[in-house]
Formats: C-alpha cells, structure tokens, sequence
C-alpha cells in the first residue's frame, strides 16, 4: 500500500461519512434515537460507533490506546457527533500528511479494550479503520429504510464520479461476442 492510495481512501472515508450525516440531519430526534434492533439499535448510536472507532484507532497510531470508545450519553446528538468527526478529522489529515512509505510498513502495536496487546502494520490498521467505516455506513442505509427514508449512496466509484476525476465512455455499440 503506498501514501497517495492511503489518503485517497481517507479522502472517500471523509466523504461518504459527510454524505452519510447529511442523510440522517434529516431525521427527527424520534427517528435519529429509535431502536431498531441493529448491532448498534439506532442511527444516532452507530454513528456514534463509527465516529468512536475512528478516533480509537487514530489515537491508536499516535501511540495511546483508549481503554473505551466514546459512548452515546457523551455524543447523544448529531451536533455532538460533527464536533467530535471534526476533531477526528482535523487530527487524521496532519496524521497523513506526515506518514512516509516506511511509516506505512511498521508494525503498530496497541492495547485493545480487553487489555490485549496486538500488532499489525500501519498500513493494514487504516486499511481496517476504513472498511469498518464503510460496513456501518451501510448498516444505517438499512436503518434509514427501515424509518422510511431516502437511503444514502456512498459507492467508492460514486465519490470519484463527484470529483469529476474519472468519466467512463460508453462504445456506441459493442462488438458482437
């Protein structure tokens, strides 16, 4: 994995996590806290894993290791839940902006939640940290449907096709096969 795939995946995490707030500011408070019955029961609570995780992990890469992620009663709103992403967000871009291709290659080692000492390359934690991120974004495109509202699309090719930076051309027609 080198730098410039690295950050162009922190520029789609950054987006699709922007696109999927502004898909639940939508939602009433009722709606923003309702169980669901989810592995995190609301939008409002898996939000609040997704933002959590995300700095865990970066605080993580700085060297410390949180006994705990931020819960719902200390980010019980989505005004709670921006400031917290902007914080995170704030601190992972000059995280980035600092990495080289040996950072990205050594193996970080950190103490879970469990007191449990692991380690893996850099490279492989952000890797992680991003998939994670997109794996409970989807979970709220299920919630939002189960409330009765408009899903969000945050498809890796559909952030390229928002930044105009790749166009697909269609032949006119195809050869037959």
């Amino acid at each position: 994995m080198d730098i410039a795939s690295i950050r162009e995946l922190y520029g789609y995490n950054h987006w699709a996590n922007e696109k999927t707030v502004e898909a639940v500011s939508r939602l009433d408070p009722e709606k923003f806290t309702r169980e669901l019955g989810n592995s995190f029961s609301s939008v409002r609570d898996t939000l609040v894993h997704i933002v959590g995780a995300e700095w865990i992990w970066l605080e993580r890469w700085n060297g410390r290791s949180p006994k705990r992620l931020p819960s719902a009663s200390e980010l019980g709103t989505l005004a709670e839940i921006t400031t917290r992403w902007a914080e995170v967000n704030e601190v992972r871009s000059k995280f980035l902006q600092g990495l080289s291709a040996l950072d990205l290659n050594a193996s970080i080692a950190y103490v879970n939640q469990h007191g449990e000492t692991w380690s893996y390359p850099l490279w492989q934690q952000m890797v992680h940290v991003a998939n994670h991120s997109t794996y409970h974004r989807g979970q709220i495109t299920t919630l939002l449907r189960q409330l009765g509202e408009q899903p969000i699309i945050t498809d890796f090719l559909v952030y390229y096709d928002e930044k105009n930076q790749f166009h697909a051309t269609v032949p006119a027609s195809r050869p037959a096969q």
